[in-house]
């Protein structure tokens, strides 16, 4: 007569799907950086620090490109941001290179007026003393 052997649980394949599992939502995790899209050269100004908010909007503007909230846009497009904005009192941080041609800073503010989205920030960079 045949003695069978106690039928163990092979942990091996459940290690494994662990570890795939642990390093697909390492890999998928999305860390939140500042939005922002576009790298720009900005002007230097030795003006007080503001504390970022999670609700405030982040727009950018460069020579030739316009982004908010880390996605570019085109100006028809952030018109159409701006419209959906419910708190009027957020404010809206504004980063422009200091290349831009006035013009287009100019459209960009007339669109912030419009929607009475008056709470701004400009970006600049520290001035090294």
């Amino acid at each position: 007569m045949k003695r069978r052997e106690p039928l163990g649980l092979d942990l091996t394949p459940v290690i494994d799907v662990v570890f795939i599992l642990l390093i697909f939502f390492i890999v998928t995790t999305v860390f939140k950086k500042e939005e922002l899209a576009l790298m720009l050269d900005l002007p230097s100004s030795d003006a007080q620090t503001i504390q970022i908010k999670e609700e405030q909007v982040f727009i950018e503007l460069s020579e030739n490109k316009l982004a908010i909230k880390g996605i570019e846009v085109s100006f028809e497009s952030l018109e159409d941001n701006l419209k959906a904005i419910k708190n009027k009192e957020n404010a809206v941080i504004v980063r422009i290179d200091k290349k831009v041609p006035y013009e287009r800073v100019v459209k960009v503010l007339d669109l912030l007026q419009k929607y009475s989205l008056n709470n701004l920030a400009l970006v600049t960079n520290e001035e090294k003393k």
